[in-house]
Order: structure tokens, then C-alpha cells, then sequence
């Protein structure tokens, strides 16, 4: 099977991340900055890593761009130069462009040159810090539309002890538990080192034990009641 191949223009912490995890996952990836020094840093770690000037027409057909299944443009300030980047991808015909916007107006651009896959990764960090900070039971989530997540939460107190059918996600919270994740200690592993498994489908006599983390699915509204009813 051919490997997914990803260019990643731009060697700062976001665009570094987003390369090193890329790799991890068994894709192909070019790491692209003007700097030299951030890509003898990471030259070692991804498929191919090149210095260029990402706001140079010719320099971007030399590394054959628009054979790249995804092209990210992580590059920092200036927005001219994201901007820019993103034009002449768009021109070249990239498959797939995804590109970092720093706010608003930077986005709306985006948007009406034709570049329909944008990430905020300042506002997005910023959100989910809020709410966790809100409700500190929310582990991690993923926003889904009409106001729809998927979120892991820890356990609310007074539901621990309680089996799946008892609590009544469904009937009574409106919310359908998808998994529970749950910690054992591996006795055969160095010092007892604690691991999270998976328990897969939960059924009716599934118990919900105090250091478990549930996966559930809902209205955002409705996961909120029921962390608050429950805590």
C-alpha cells in the first residue's frame, strides 16, 4: 500500500509537531523552512527535509510540490509569506492544502482565495483550555457540528460503583456512552507502571469504576448537565 506523502512548510514548534507525528503514524513527509539550522535539526528524523524559499514558484515545482497527497503551511509571522505560499499552491494545483490562519481576517482570506482546510492552533489551545479549566472533568474532546462532541471525561463521583444500566446515559442524559478507558497496574512491567486499556462496547452490567475515563457522545449541553448533576 503507498504511503501517504506530506510536505510540511514551516520548522517551528506547530509545524515540527505536526511532521515528527505524521512520521510516527508510517507517512511519508518532506519538512520544507528557509532556515538551515531547523532542518539539519530534523533532517534526521523525516523522509526528506530541504531549505527552500516556500514563497518561490520555481523553488516549490523543484521538489515536484503538487505530487504531495496534503502540502501544510505552518510557517510563523510574516502573513504575507503564508499568504503568498498559499497562492502559489493553489496555483500549481496541490491535492489538499491545509494552512495555519491567525485570526479572523487572516482566515477569511484564506477562504476566498480557494483554501477550505484552515487550523487556529492558538485559538483552538485557547478554547480547550477554557474549558477545561470550566469543567475540570473534561480530559479531551472533539467538536462535531450542531453542537455534537465526542468528549472523555473522569468519572463524576456519585456515579462510581454504578453500572452501566444503572446510570441510564441514554433515557435519562440523553447521551450514549461510547467506551470506557481504564487504568491497571502491569505488575510485569517496571515498577508497576500503570497503563490505560480499552474496555470496547460497555454492556448493561458493565461497572464504572473512580479512576475510569468515559468516552461519551451528546449534545454539549447535555454532557455538561450531566458532569454537573453527577459531581
Amino acid at each position: 500500500m503507498r504511503l501517504n506523502k506530506f510536505a510540511v512548510i514551516g520548522m517551528g514548534q506547530f509545524g515540527t509537531a505536526i511532521a515528527l507525528n505524521l512520521i510516527k503514524k508510517g507517512a511519508e513527509v518532506m519538512a520544507i523552512d528557509s532556515n538551515y539550522e531547523k532542518i539539519e535539526s530534523i533532517s534526521d528524523e523525516v523522509s526528506y527535509a530541504v531549505t527552500l524559499n516556500a514563497t518561490d514558484r520555481k523553488a516549490l515545482i523543484s521538489q515536484d510540490i503538487t505530487s504531495f497527497d496534503t502540502v501544510i503551511i505552518s510557517i510563523g509571522n510574516p502573513l504575507e509569506q503564508r499568504l503568498l505560499c498559499a497562492a502559489l499552491l493553489l496555483d500549481l494545483g496541490v491535492k489538499h492544502i491545509v494552512c495555519r490562519a491567525s485570526g479572523r481576517n487572516e482566515r477569511f482570506i484564506l477562504e476566498k482565495m480557494g483554501v477550505t482546510d484552515i487550523i487556529s492552533p492558538e485559538q483552538e489551545v485557547g478554547l480547550s483550555v477554557a474549558r477545561r479549566l470550566i469543567n475540570p472533568n473534561i480530559v479531551s474532546y472533539l467538536d462535531l457540528a450542531d453542537d455534537y462532541s465526542v468528549m472523555e471525561i473522569t468519572v463524576p463521583k456519585h456515579i462510581c460503583g454504578m453500572t452501566y444500566s444503572k446510570v441510564n446515559f441514554r433515557d435519562k442524559y440523553k447521551l450514549s456512552l461510547i467506551t470506557i478507558k481504564r487504568d491497571y497496574n502491569e505488575e510485569n512491567l517496571d515498577l508497576g507502571t500503570k497503563n490505560q486499556h480499552v474496555l470496547g462496547v460497555p454492556d448493561t452490567k458493565t461497572v464504572i469504576l473512580s479512576k475510569d475515563t468515559l468516552v461519551l457522545f451528546g449534545k454539549n449541553k447535555d454532557i455538561e448537565k450531566f458532569v454537573e448533576i453527577n459531581s
